[in-house]
This record gives structure tokens, C-alpha cells and sequence, in this order.
């Protein structure tokens, strides 16, 4: 089940693209926006990565961290951010542990066939590690414009 609005931002250990290990708590004190997405570089993802960093310059200067997980390896992790000059936060969550816990892991079907897989959502996170707003299921056309209105309104 997805983490809802009031909800705290559970513990998790992600990695960065060099590998590095890290949790969401690093961020505490600051709002914070953590997307969801299936894969690195297919479509949909590419075009959700390239539009937060679009607006990357946008959420800093509101001072909010965009961080976007899946579970690829940090080093696809690598090559996708350096293929696309992406201006946000690639985390690799291998083991789902992160996924699990915000209840983005979900079975989805295609073409008939069930498979385990990421739900596209993105959370918008207060200081305190509450989440204050989330978007599930997303569709990536105008949704990186749509979290940084409701980051600005924090």
C-alpha cells in the first residue's frame, strides 16, 4: 500500500551513482521531492528525469532536493545521468527496500501478463519528514511543473 499524506518518510539505505551509500534522512530540515520511476533510459523515465532538470534550478533556489530512485545499478545509474546531463539525484534502491516501504513496488500487467514492478509516484516531503503531498500513478507530461508549483507553495 503507497504511503499517503501524514505519513513519515520510512528509513531506507539507497546509493547514488557512484555507488555511495546514503538515506533520505540526509535531507532532513529541508522540503524534499523523491520520484519513483520503473527504469533508466526508456522513454517515459527519460523524459520524467529530463524534465525535473529542466526546473532543477527552479527547486533550488526554493531550496528543495529532487531525488528520483529505481532500482537499476548505480553504474546504469552513472550512464544515464552523464547520457543526459540530469541535474537531480539518480538513487539506485536494488534491493527494494525503499520501493517496498513507500508501496511504489506493485504488480502491473502488460498485455495480459502480470509482472512485479515500479509505480511511477512522486513524494513531496515537509522538513520534518512528513510527506505532505503525493502523486500517484504519474503521467510524466507537465508533472515536473506541477510538484515544483506545490514545492513553492510550502
Amino acid at each position: 500500500m503507497m504511503l499517503e499524506q501524514g505519513a513519515t518518510v520510512p528509513a531506507g539505505v539507497l546509493k547514488d551513482a557512484e555507488g555511495a551509500t546514503f538515506t533520505l534522512e540526509r535531507y532532513r530540515g529541508k522540503p524534499l521531492v523523491v520520484y519513483f520511476y520503473p527504469k533508466a533510459d526508456t522513454p517515459g523515465c527519460t523524459s520524467e528525469a529530463k524534465d525535473f532538470t529542466s526546473l532543477a534550478a527552479d527547486f533550488a533556489v526554493i531550496g528543495v532536493p529532487v531525488v528520483g530512485v529505481s532500482k537499476d545499478k548505480p553504474a546504469k545509474l552513472k550512464k544515464f545521468a552523464e547520457k543526459y546531463a540530469l541535474g537531480v539525484v539518480l538513487a539506485s534502491d536494488e534491493e527494494g527496500v525503499a520501493c517496498e516501504a513507500f508501496g511504489t513496488w506493485v504488480e502491473k500487467s502488460l498485455y495480459g501478463r502480470k509482472y512485479m514492478g515500479i509505480e511511477r509516484a512522486t513524494f513531496l516531503i515537509g522538513a520534518d519528514g512528513t510527506i505532505l503531498r503525493v502523486w500517484p500513478k504519474v503521467k510524466v507530461k507537465g508533472h515536473a511543473e506541477e510538484v515544483l508549483e506545490a514545492a513553492k507553495a510550502l
